[in-house]
């Protein structure tokens, strides 16, 4: 009995669920039925209108046009035959009182008076309107110039359709390409290869970041980027952070009023070098904060403005030097004494990678470089060791830089970088230094790294701020190529 009262249980609950889903389907119906006889049919309608009205009110322009010329043209000839009209009836009136005035010359008798009236007859033949007028016409009453045709015309209205929805482009991965953190994407069109003519206006592209190229609607994953109004069939997307595996990209045509679907998205493959602060190392006066590090010295509410001007002499005598020991000691990993240190928390053991690093404005001094994290005590400073390469900036009582490894230093006669770029290339030893803003090589290093390496900073008085998630750019292969004199501090 409770086993057929359970499986009775079991059918009413599927009864149950399949009335809801039915209930639901219906309203969907509804919805949709409602939506279309009031607000979309209506919407389509009044669009169609409108393109109607703009078809005839360029038909009228262009009538008024037309009619305007014609009206031109005859009153132009209108004036050009009335003055012929108005000239030749003078000389024919004209004419017709010389022709008088000859016969009654004919009919004198005295010599001497028929001799000068027969010269004057002369005179004013000679000089008759009639005899100085063309009788061609001006102008003839023919305007078949002006005969119009507008059966392509007519045949073209008769040929109007609606705008199919476009179909979905196809992305040209052959064309597409990956290169200094910029994804070009280009995509044809499946219209042009059945020799249909479209008219799309523009396109949309979409892409988001994943770290899976075979689960490309893998649910969870980011939100989708947009771009829209895209004239060409191709777009660059810059301004990205590879902190993924893959972006992947997908595109839809748009004509005047209906976007189609989009394509089928591609996986742009776009690994780079990506890692943080590993906050555990910090010195305990350095705030780690997302890609920034500043000096917060122990009983200092955040930067004293004080120590900002060198030209201050009595706050330069109440800052603390960077020599001085200062901190205590909270957890083992954690940098202390004269290390104002921080290590990244991502190694590297094999392959090339770049990150960059730029100051903050009120920045004194900063290194930067790698180490292997092993080979750092909790009191090392980079560049002390035989385990730590470093580029060093001072701004503090003076200005230098210098490379720094193995407890030995050198100077280097270049102006302080804006923003530095780290490249590091594992398997084949070279660790280099570059001025980005510049495009110069400030040092190279050239090592047989034995350890994986970790990404290492020391901050005093200031701060900096790195970008990571960057590709080895482009222009790391002339400094690379360039490279033939390595750095005497090499190992």
């Amino acid at each position: 009995m409770d086993a057929q009262k359970e499986a009775l249980r079991r059918i009413i609950s599927t009864l149950a669920n399949k009335n809801e889903e039915l209930q639901n389907f219906l309203e969907t119906v509804d919805n949709t039925l409602t939506g279309l006889q009031q607000e979309e049919s209506c919407r389509v309608m009044s669009e169609l209108e409108v393109e109607l009205d703009k078809l005839n009110s360029a038909l009228n322009d262009k009538g008024a046009e037309l009619r305007c010329v014609i009206k031109e043209e005859q009153q132009r000839k209108e004036v050009e035959l009335q003055t012929q009209l108005s000239e030749g009836k003078g000389a024919l009136l004209s004419c017709e009182e010389l022709l008088k005035f000859a016969n009654q010359t004919l009919t004198i008798t005295n010599e001497e008076e028929f001799l000068k009236a027969a010269k004057q007859i002369k005179e004013r033949v000679t000089m008759a309107p009639a005899f100085r007028l063309t009788t061609r016409v001006a102008v003839s009453e023919n305007m078949s110039q002006f005969t119009v045709d507008f059966s392509a015309e007519r045949a073209g209205l008769h040929q109007l359709h609606f705008l199919p929805v476009p179909r979905a482009p196809e992305i040209d991965v052959s064309s597409c390409s990956v290169r200094d953190n910029t994804i070009t994407v280009a995509w044809r069109l499946a219209d042009e290869a059945d020799g249909i003519v479209t008219q799309n206006e523009r396109y949309d592209v979409e892409h988001r970041k994943t770290n899976c190229d075979s689960m490309l609607r893998a649910a969870g994953e980011a939100c989708w980027e947009k771009i829209h109004d895209i004239r060409e069939s191709y777009v660059t997307i810059t301004g990205l952070k590879f902190d993924s595996q893959f972006v992947v990209i997908r595109v839809r045509a748009r004509n005047k009023t209906a976007a189609g679907e989009f394509s089928e998205p591609v996986a742009m493959e776009t690994r780079a070098y990506n890692f943080g602060f590993d906050a555990a190392t910090a010195h305990v006066e350095l705030k780690v904060q997302g890609d920034t590090v500043t000096w917060e010295p122990q009983g200092v509410k955040g930067h004293d403005p004080r120590l900002r001007g060198k030209e201050n002499k009595s706050s330069r005598s109440a800052t603390p030097s960077p020599n001085k020991t200062a901190g205590s000691r909270a957890g083992r990993d954690r940098f202390a004494g004269e290390s104002y240190t921080v290590l990244g928390d991502q190694e590297m053991i094999g392959g090339g990678h770049y990150w960059e690093l730029r100051p903050l404005v009120d920045w004194k001094s900063f290194s930067v470089g790698v180490a292997y994290r092993a080979s750092l005590g909790r009191f090392d400073q980079l560049g002390k060791g035989a385990g730590s390469w470093c580029l060093h900036a001072s701004q503090w009582l003076q200005t230098s830089l210098a490379a720094k490894h193995n407890n030995r230093a050198k100077a280097l006669d270049w102006p302080q970088p804006q923003r530095i770029g780290i490249y590091c290339d594992y398997d084949n030893g070279h660790l280099l230094f570059i001025d980005v803003d510049r495009l110069r090589l400030l040092h190279s290093f050239r090592a047989k790294f034995s350890q994986p390496l970790v990404p290492a900073f020391t901050v005093w008085c200031g701060g900096i701020t790195i970008a990571t998630g960057l590709q080895v750019p482009s222009f790391m292969g002339n400094f690379l190529s360039t490279n033939g004199s390595l750095s005497n501090l090499s190992q």
